[in-house]
């Protein structure tokens, strides 16, 4: 939902919330801008005390010399900025926040000015809406983690601790999972398509589905056989994710003839994530789950995931077309000729493209949800996500965990300051490779030369990483790959876009589909497009906010290398001189045009 508050003494405050996630700015006149030191920040619940809100960043005159169990309050060592985050929120909850504007000294300050009051309500984690979105933690590598759980992985820690940590990292999604299952009754019917099956909870709970309840579960899993050797190491590498799926079944008991092995097409991989509820004996399609977790310890708890339930009956039915199809194995096998196979693949791609027609442009796209299904025989869909980042009016953003395609830095790579400002979060940083020029001249043997973007195509890229070493206050992090918890993609595993998600007519893309060419013309995989829907987009874009936040410090610090402990501008001490923390709003840096996205934006809730 959307918010705004009353203009006071030049001051006026913006907000967006989520579920659990609720975003902020405060825009300001140059008159209330003078001797601003920041603001002292108070939440009160509906019906519970207000309070200060804590901070890290000290004034250096007061403590001197912070240490990781350092915590003060706002009130004392104020926000010093016009943008700030709220991501402890409560589900189905009213707030009530007030901006206290802070001038004078460290140790005496005058907060006698009005406060900026702002009423904000936050999304319920299970509704009766068309769409309820989940997001995990996704941050492993935190402040948060190290403090509760001292970076252990969660195997090594006591029992009731190891649920603690779990539950801590899975923010609810796999409860979602689980309800989802749950919410098949006697008769009813579960179509399922997973890459990874090797949770056992999720395994467990639908084969309690089939044997307690009735449930008619049919679950098509990757089984391909893929293993091979390692050429650097010669090990034999087994087939993934075959035979941990398998190991699974057998493990859980989950009774095999419901289960469909995808052979087909072993070059490519059945990355699909879903499940669609049919009710009754007559096995109407009413709901999907979708996204991109897995069905994983590493993709429920490790990685960024988020799960979607849609509550929507035409595009349950579209996810049933395209279950029966993906359920005689399509496309070529092993034996076949390469004729033959070529035929069988071209025959399936036409058949998933009959499922469900694209729209012709990007203006085309209707209100409501349309749902998107691969592989493809074509790029189209894929060309039209990059052009959504691109032909932004404000702000677009895209999670990419392999990288920035080609064909998205074409599209942003004669961006101006004066574009829309693009938000990449990305697994790794984007950088050249061995054989990429940095300049245009490369010779034949080389590849094509490597395309940075930057803030003068108003492009901010995020990375992940983690604090490798304490920096001041903040105490060394681990991450997920640490916590064996993930191998490959330790950070950035969601795969979703924004295209002005603040204006009044937001798009939404969301599945399990990198933004590749292997998604789009190899893969099984599925994705939604969700048009003119204030709510989906607002749980979106205040969780991108989140995760872009918590690891743009990090990139930021990891491309840096430590910071001097004397370096001012990258200090974590608060600015004593007002000055010093309002020149970085300046029109045309990042601070600054983040609060103009707020301004802009479209859609109130209330005021």
């Amino acid at each position: 939902m959307r918010f705004k508050s009353r203009e006071t003494d030049g001051f006026q405050v913006f907000a967006v919330s989520g579920v659990n996630t609720i975003s902020f700015a405060i825009t300001a006149t140059e008159e209330a801008k003078q001797n601003l030191l920041g603001f002292a920040v108070e939440r009160a619940r509906k019906g519970e005390k207000p309070e200060y809100r804590p901070g890290f960043k000290v004034f250096r005159s007061l403590v001197p010399d912070p240490s990781k169990e350092t915590r003060v309050s706002t009130k004392d060592h104020p926000v010093q900025s016009f943008v700030w985050d709220d991501f402890t929120a409560q589900p189905e909850s009213e707030y009530k926040y007030s901006f206290h504007p802070v001038r004078g000294k460290p140790g005496r300050l005058d907060r006698s000015a009005a406060p900026l009051d702002i009423q904000v309500s936050t999304e319920p984690l299970f509704s009766e809406e068309e769409h309820d979105v989940f997001f995990n933690r996704g941050v492993a590598s935190s402040q948060a983690y190290a403090a509760r759980f001292n970076n252990k992985k969660p195997d090594r820690l006591p029992p009731k601790r190891r649920s603690e940590a779990l539950r801590w990292l899975s923010r609810d999604l796999e409860d979602a999972i689980l309800r989802f299952i749950q919410s098949a009754d006697r008769g009813d019917t579960l179509l399922c398509c997973f890459y990874e099956f090797r949770y056992n909870p999720v395994v467990e709970a639908l084969k309690t589905a089939v044997e307690q309840r009735n449930v008619d579960v049919r679950v098509i899993i990757d089984a391909k056989l893929n293993g091979r050797i390692d050429k650097k190491t010669g090990q034999h590498i087994p087939p993934f994710p075959r035979d941990e799926n398998l190991a699974t079944i057998k493990k859980i008991g989950f009774p095999i003839d419901r289960v469909i092995h995808r052979v087909a097409r072993k070059s490519n991989i059945h990355h699909n994530k879903f499940m669609v509820l049919l009710r009754g004996r007559q096995k109407k399609a009413k709901e999907v789950w979708t996204g991109s977790t897995n069905i994983s310890e590493g993709g429920i708890f490790g990685q960024t995931n988020v799960g979607h339930w849609v509550r929507n009956e035409n595009l349950a039915a579209h996810f049933q077309a395209y279950w029966e199809l993906l359920s005689t194995d399509p496309g070529s096998k092993t034996g076949d000729t390469r004729k033959t196979g070529l035929q069988k693949n071209k025959a399936f791609l036409k058949e998933v493209e009959k499922i469900q027609g694209l729209p012709l442009s990007i203006q085309g796209i209707p209100g409501g949800v349309t749902p998107v299904f691969s592989p493809r025989t074509a790029l189209k869909i894929l060309d039209r996500y990059f052009g959504m980042v691109a032909s932004a009016e404000t702000v677009s953003c895209i999670t990419l965990a392999f990288g920035v395609a080609k064909g998205l830095k074409l599209k942003l790579r004669n961006n101006t300051p004066k574009s829309a400002i693009a938000f990449l979060l990305l697994e790794k940083e984007d950088r050249p490779s061995r054989n990429s020029k940095l300049k245009p001249g490369s010779t034949a043997k080389t590849k094509e030369p490597f395309v940075r973007l930057t803030a003068a195509n108003n492009v901010y890229e995020a990375f992940g990483a983690f604090i490798k070493d304490p920096l001041y206050q903040w105490t060394k992090e681990t991450n997920a790959q640490k916590l064996k918890l993930n191998q490959h993609v330790a950070y950035i595993h969601s795969k979703f876009l924004l295209m002005d998600p603040l204006g009044d007519d937001p798009i939404v893309v969301t599945g399990s589909a990198n933004f590749s060419e292997a998604s789009t013309l190899g893969n099984d995989e599925n994705m939604l497009i969700i048009r003119g829907d204030h709510r989906v987009a607002d749980i979106y874009f205040t969780e991108f906010n989140r995760l872009f936040n918590h690891y743009y410090f990090r990139a930021m610090h990891e491309k840096a290398g430590k910071i001097p402990r004397n370096s001012e501008e990258s200090s974590l001490f608060l600015a004593e001189d007002p000055a010093d923390w309002l020149d970085k709003y300046k029109p045309g840096t990042l601070r600054f045009k983040r609060v103009q996205m707020y301004s802009k934006m479209c859609g109130y809730s209330g005021a």
